[in-house]
């Protein structure tokens, strides 16, 4: 099997590494070419909580050839037009496009390129991209081995190409297959809803949110608002870290709003100095991943009839930002989100 893992970075050149050490061809493709040059050069270098230099084949997007069996999709949605019209040259009927991105991009990935091609997957693990050549794996190595992978059929079904495909990644670390890959990643997108579209609108961390009274009930809310607009679109949630997401659920009282920032708290807590990769973004002038993140359930709620004012605001903000290069202050973009909790709440 000829595997192309499109997206070289800090996810791609961990999972292209441990490929690598399978019996099939595996080609690492990147826009950077001096990480390309370095991979060719020196190996893709692992470390962090391995550390393992295992040698692969990179190349550049220009520089791909043939036709591929297995493409792992990593590459950021913003750049997927350009990306997808570039593959197509590349696929065959039988090609399987396996989704690692972040959001919910099945849908689109299949008007694109064809449902029967496209599998959806998360992946599992943390990493860093630290310098070319080298990527730092941040999750323990016993829970990376143990859980790298949740991959599935769009509709479900145990199929012989998804085991098939179960049985490649597992040299990379453990694949769990789903039967209900859209409400896993549906109830991932929550987490990047309510987190991450705060930090990057607010210009802060964690912490930071957690920390502040309208923040905290500003992302509870955005929390809420997903499972709503998934709801409405036949969306059924799952457990994450063994808790079902519908915990976040607000009554229509609103009088259960303590008990949920309080699970919020105890949740995220872990994570409060970690800073949203849409807000490095933002920090280094780049296009954000907003409209596939937080633009994803104010289309869903636009679609089926749920109001989504807290992720319309957060939208707003940012692309706000991102309009004049600019990063988000905490002391003005608060004031947004404290008047909104007043009118809402």
């Amino acid at each position: 099997m000829r595997i192309a893992i499109m997206g070289a970075g800090s996810l791609g050149t961990i999972i292209g590494a441990y490929l690598s050490k399978g019996t099939d061809i595996v080609e690492l493709i990147d826009v950077n070419q001096a990480h390309v040059n370095a991979l060719n050069k020196k190996g893709a270098s692992i470390v962090g909580t391995v550390s393992e230099t295992l040698p692969v084949k990179a190349l550049t997007p220009d520089e791909m050839t043939g036709v591929y069996d297995l493409v792992l999709l990593l590459t950021k949605q913003v750049f997927n037009e350009d990306v997808l019209h570039n593959l197509k040259q590349y696929i065959h009927n039988e090609t399987i496009v396996l989704s690692l991105q972040n959001g919910v991009p099945e849908e689109s990935l299949s008007f694109a390129l064809g449902e029967d091609r496209v599998i959806g997957g998360s992946v599992e693990f943390g990493a860093t991209w630290v310098e070319p050549g080298v990527s730092e794996l941040t999750s323990a190595a016993d829970a990376f081995k143990a859980n790298a992978f949740q991959i599935g059929e769009l509709n479900g079904n145990q199929s012989d190409r998804i085991l098939h495909i179960k049985e490649i990644l597992n040299l990379v670390g453990g694949t769990e297959v789903s039967e209900n890959l859209v409400g896993t990643k549906w109830s991932k997108l929550l987490v990047n809803v309510a987190m991450s579209g705060m930090s990057a609108a607010l210009g802060c961390t964690y912490g930071d949110i957690l920390n502040h009274e309208a923040a905290v009930t500003s992302a509870v809310m955005l929390a809420d608002e997903t499972l709503k607009a998934g709801a409405a679109a036949g969306v059924e949630f799952t457990t994450l870290a063994g808790v079902h997401v519908g915990i976040f659920t607000i009554n229509e009282e609103k009088s259960n709003m303590p008990f949920v920032i309080g699970v919020a708290k105890q949740a995220f807590s872990p994570q409060a100095l970690l800073k949203a990769s849409m807000l490095q973004d933002l920090e280094k002038s780049r296009k954000t991943e907003i409209d596939y993140i937080n633009g994803v359930v104010s289309e869903k709620g636009k679609e089926f009839g749920v109001r989504t004012p807290f992720n319309d605001l957060v939208v707003q903000l940012v692309k706000d930002a991102e309009a004049q290069k600019s990063v988000p202050q905490f002391e003005e973009n608060i004031l947004f989100f404290e008047e909104l909790v007043k009118r809402e709440i």
